[in-house]
């Protein structure tokens, strides 16, 4: 088999260097010094550039690339076919510094990651080794090598291998009836149970929060959500498609019959010591079903107020917002904003003997010893309002409402709030201030809202920078300004402005970030803002308001969290300003 011949260098370009330059990665005197260099020295390029440490291994990855018109992947970004790892063996990688990612079984094409494309010793014996035509593409030699130690160590391919001999490569799988009271011991055998199996280990691994089961036309795309981002980490072949589905069914207790309407269900998964809850869902698309598995942590604890990112002024005005007897505390923010993290927070740090609380969620997350949890049921009838009007008649003390999402909601936690109760809820509302306007709509009287109401929390969260790769760099000037518009007054003049950013490293998954933080904004409703209640004043008077009286903002939050190096600037803005 013919490989792809080699590309001549654009006629624009005419090293490395160039191409950089043309990036925007060197300067000009850079440029010409490395120039001089390599030719008074006899010296490569490459050599000269990665001595200094004038670009990162991506950078020069993506300039070879363009140099010799082969194109460049990123390895953390897309999902490896175990299909594709099977035809080539781990000690072969290892040796050419390769890694193959995707197969076309139509075409007979395996595309290769290589740090060196232009390796026709390599390129040839893949072929003879797959007998395949190969496809290459270029990339950095330390991201293929976190990548082969990764992926062949997940023993995923041979697993896949073993499944598709089962399944004679069929595009549908046959399932036999399953005894739910046998499910261990099938689990233990089905070689389909062990690729879910290792699909699950390898998201606690990665400490993902959500897993994705994606089928496509050809494929099934498996993604994993890992501090908020999704990432593709693994393609398998559609003929598994309705074997996984129905594994993970039957563990999830849903109807494997049932393919028409969308289906919940939820089962406990052991990976060594570590248990963990998944809600799963399930949903029929064009391609067939699609599952998503959302992770809780079984007695993971509960972060306190300070580790989730609260501090100073807005951290003292919730706490003693929930010292109060009385009153409603809304926590407002998009989806994923890590709201129902911040109500278990407070909960933990108000729960005691002495106090009766009641939840009432959709779903509930994390138990929390000692309070009296409440799983939303509307099939029975059970929803948020007709829960918490039961609620009033336990006797309690503290009651959290998972959402107010509706006017009978709103009335009675208002009701309650007045009636002597502390009241904690969520709002799906942009910021803190826009919570008082939605509750407007929602038919609440002005004057019960200024007196019920004592708190608005809005937030958002951001991933921090892992520990392990983070380095300093200076800003440019503009940014610098930028920086100084925000904070306004809360900015402390300094000699020289650091700003901090990841490398990436095999520790945080290449990406920069490790774990996230919430970025905060705390409203207390003062005499000055409840008059504004009265008035049915809009969200921006009341948020220029209480930013008056001493109110720091989210993205005013984000940016001190930015100069103190808990976060990148970039991170802030993507999620501060949605």
């Amino acid at each position: 088999m013919n490989s792809l011949p080699v590309q001549p260098k654009p006629a624009s370009f005419f090293s490395l260097a160039d191409v950089l330059a043309e990036k925007g990665a060197i300067t000009p005197d850079q440029l010409e010094a490395i120039k001089l260099e390599s030719v008074s020295q006899s010296r490569p390029v490459e050599e000269i550039i990665q001595e200094r440490n004038l670009a990162s291994p991506d950078q020069l990855a993506q300039a070879k690339g363009q140099l010799y018109r082969i194109p460049f992947i990123n390895l953390a970004d897309i999902g490896i076919s175990p299909t594709a790892l099977n035809l080539i063996p781990r000690p072969v990688a290892e040796n050419f510094g390769m890694i193959p990612f995707a197969y076309d079984r139509e075409k007979n094409e395996l595309s290769l990651a290589m740090s060196d494309p232009l390796n026709l010793d390599a390129i040839k014996f893949s072929e003879r080794k797959s007998n395949a035509k190969i496809i290459p593409y270029i990339a950095p030699l330390e991201i293929i090598r976190k990548a082969i130690e990764e992926r062949y160590a997940q023993s995923l391919a041979t697993e896949v291998k073993a499944a598709l001999k089962k399944t004679g490569y069929e595009a549908s799988v046959k399932q036999k009836a399953v005894d739910i009271t046998q499910l261990g011991s099938v689990i233990r055998e089905a070689p389909i149970a062990k690729i879910v199996a290792t699909v699950l280990e390898f998201a606690i691994k990665a400490r993902a929060s959500d897993i994705h089961i994606e089928p496509q036309e050809e494929k099934i795309r498996v993604r994993y959500r890992i501090d908020g981002i999704l990432h593709e980490k693994l393609v398998l072949p559609k003929s598994l498609h309705e074997a996984i589905i129905s594994r993970i069914k039957i563990l999830s207790e849903m109807k494997i019959d049932e393919k028409r309407i969308p289906q919940d269900g939820r089962f406990t998964f052991r990976a060594n010591t570590r248990m963990v809850d998944l809600r799963v869902s399930c949903l029929p698309t064009v391609h067939g079903e699609k599952i998503v598995m959302r992770l809780l942590k079984k007695g993971g604890g509960v972060l306190d107020l300070p580790d989730l990112g609260l501090r100073g002024r807005a951290l003292k005005n919730l706490e003693d917002a929930i010292l109060r007897p009385h009153g409603i505390i809304l926590v407002c923010g998009p989806t994923g904003s890590g709201k129902t993290t911040t109500l278990y927070s407070v909960l933990s740090r108000i729960n005691s003997s002495r106090v009766n609380i009641l939840t009432l969620e959709d779903p509930v997350e994390y138990e929390i010893q000692g309070v009296n949890q409440v799983q939303v049921n509307r099939g029975a009838g059970l929803t948020f309002a007709s829960g918490l009007r039961s609620f009033l008649r336990q006797d309690p003390n503290i009651i959290m409402v998972g959402e107010i999402r509706d006017e009978e909601t709103t009335d009675l936690a208002i009701q309650a709030a007045l009636t002597g109760h502390l009241v904690f809820s969520t709002l799906h509302t942009r910021n803190a201030s826009g919570a008082l306007p939605r509750l407007l709509d929602l038919k609440a009287e002005p004057f019960l809202l200024a007196s019920s109401i004592t708190c608005i929390v809005g937030q958002r969260v951001g991933r921090r920078i892992c520990d392990e790769c983070k380095e300093a760099y200076e800003p440019t000037p503009e940014v610098v300004e930028s920086i100084k518009d925000v904070l306004g007054n809360l900015y402390k003049p300094a000699d020289k402005i650091k700003l901090y950013r990841g490398k990436g490293c095999p520790i945080c998954n290449n990406t920069g970030y490790m774990e996230r933080v919430g970025i905060f904004e705390v409203l207390p409703i003062t005499e000055k803002v409840g008059r504004l209640i009265l008035e049915r004043t809009d969200s921006s008077a009341i948020e220029k308001q209480a930013v008056e009286e001493g109110m720091i903002t989210m993205k005013e939050d984000g940016f001190l969290k930015v100069l103190e190096g808990v976060s990148s600037l970039e991170e802030i803005l993507r999620v501060a300003e949605t």
